[in-house]
């Protein structure tokens, strides 16, 4: 009969313990809850007339809603996650639906994304658009620590 290693014992134990553990609890503290937006007037109507403008109007005002989370200088290497979504912004600037495109590595990412896409309404109203809305599409880079950059603005990756 073969006898266990303490150590594998205490794996295994540790283990079982984490896929009995709900999902909620496994969650890192740091996307456990969507900060508040910082509070901003009414911003400017964007000038943009083509999505690729309008994504970097959006990008500021998500940078200017939460200037604690943006990650500032080049991102690690390896980043924590990586998404893709796909934001429908009406006339006013408000946000009529939000999609994830690409789906991040880190499940706790995406709802903690879209909540603070959602929170940093109104953004700037697309007037120039066709249609005056606009629907426009923005990589996350989003750090283990909680902090992020957007593709648009990004300062590169080290």
């Amino acid at each position: 009969m073969k006898s266990h290693a303490p150590w594998s014992l205490a794996l295994t134990a540790t283990l079982a313990l984490a896929v009995a553990l709900p999902v909620q609890a496994q969650i890192s503290p740091q996307f456990s809850q969507v900060p508040a937006p910082l509070v901003i007037e009414q911003p400017r109507a964007s000038s943009a007339e083509i999505e690729r403008e309008y994504r970097i109007d959006a990008a500021r005002h998500l940078y200017a809603a939460y200037p604690m989370r943006v990650f500032r200088g080049k991102i690690p290497p390896l980043v924590y996650s990586v998404m893709v979504v796909e934001t429908h912004i009406d006339r006013q600037g408000q946000v009529l639906d939000v999609k994830v495109v690409r789906k991040p590595a880190a499940d706790e990412v995406a709802p903690w994304v879209l909540a603070m896409i959602r929170r940093a309404a109104p953004y700037p109203a697309p007037v120039r658009m066709e249609g005056a809305s606009v629907r426009y599409f923005e990589i996350w880079l989003v750090d283990k620590s909680g902090l992020f950059q957007v593709d648009t603005l990004t300062e590169g990756q080290r």
